[in-house]
């Protein structure tokens, strides 16, 4: 159940986490649709690292989709690696380090840019426009606590170049809309000239509860910079005010 409160704000800023258990962000099987829950955990494709699915069944279902980003993908990381090996090996470490923070933070970037591009009040702004957060790496005993939040701004969705990544964002899109949503939220997370795209497939405004909130930049700096993962969205429901 909803843990209820009686004031709003813009999520649960001010309240710590529950425990101290560490946990995942919201992910979605990319052939199914299913959610991660926590006593069934998803498996990441193990040539990009970053789709995910609920089962070996699903990634075998979906890999003739697949395969032309996965390998697109897997080809820059291993040119990121054999960089490394000529003695750039910040750059293979910050790649790395993006994808674990994209993963613990999925839930709040999700949020960011949902609340970033005013998709409550302007659905249609998910076909324009995209949402670029840089990051600043500095030193960190865990991966996704490396990085500091130096901007975040909002680009014409043409920023994004590469062609197998928008073929891909455009599949996304149109699965969206065939099940009812909007499209595919595009967040580009980014440091020291390396990206992580993460297109994010969104519901109608209708189905979501989530309250409009202007001070989305202040949240975002607060849960990176103080290494939370347990951010929870405002929700304003005839029942009440809730978080999650």
């Amino acid at each position: 159940m909803p843990a209820y409160y009686s004031q709003p704000a813009a999520a649960n800023y001010s309240s710590p986490p529950p425990h101290a258990q560490k946990q995942r962000g919201y992910r979605i099987c990319d052939q199914c649709g299913q959610v991660e829950a926590p006593a069934a955990r998803f498996r990441l494709c193990g040539g990009c690292m970053v789709t995910q699915y609920c089962s070996q069944e699903c990634q075998k279902v979906h890999w003739p989709h697949h395969k032309a980003i996965c390998q697109h993908t897997t080809s820059q990381i291993a040119s990121i690696k054999q960089h490394a090996a000529s003695g750039y090996t910040n750059d293979e470490n910050i790649a790395k380090n993006l994808r674990k923070f994209c993963s613990a933070h999925t839930s709040l970037l999700c949020w960011v840019g949902f609340q970033a591009l005013q998709l409550k009040r302007v659905p249609s702004n998910i076909r324009q426009h995209a949402l670029i957060i840089d990051l600043a790496p500095h030193s960190h005993p865990e991966g996704h606590r490396r990085f500091s939040v130096v901007s975040a701004r909002i680009v014409k969705r043409n920023y994004i170049g590469d062609a197998l990544v928008l073929a891909d964002i455009q599949r996304r899109d149109d699965r969206c809309r065939q099940n009812g949503g909007i499209g595919a939220l595009v967040v580009l997370v980014q440091c020291a000239g390396i990206s992580q795209v993460m297109p994010i497939e969104v519901d109608p405004p209708s189905k979501i509860s989530w309250d409009t909130r202007e001070d989305w930049a202040s949240v975002l700096h607060h849960f990176v910079e103080s290494g939370r993962t347990d951010f929870q969205p405002i929700s304003t429901t005839p029942r009440g005010i809730y978080y999650g």
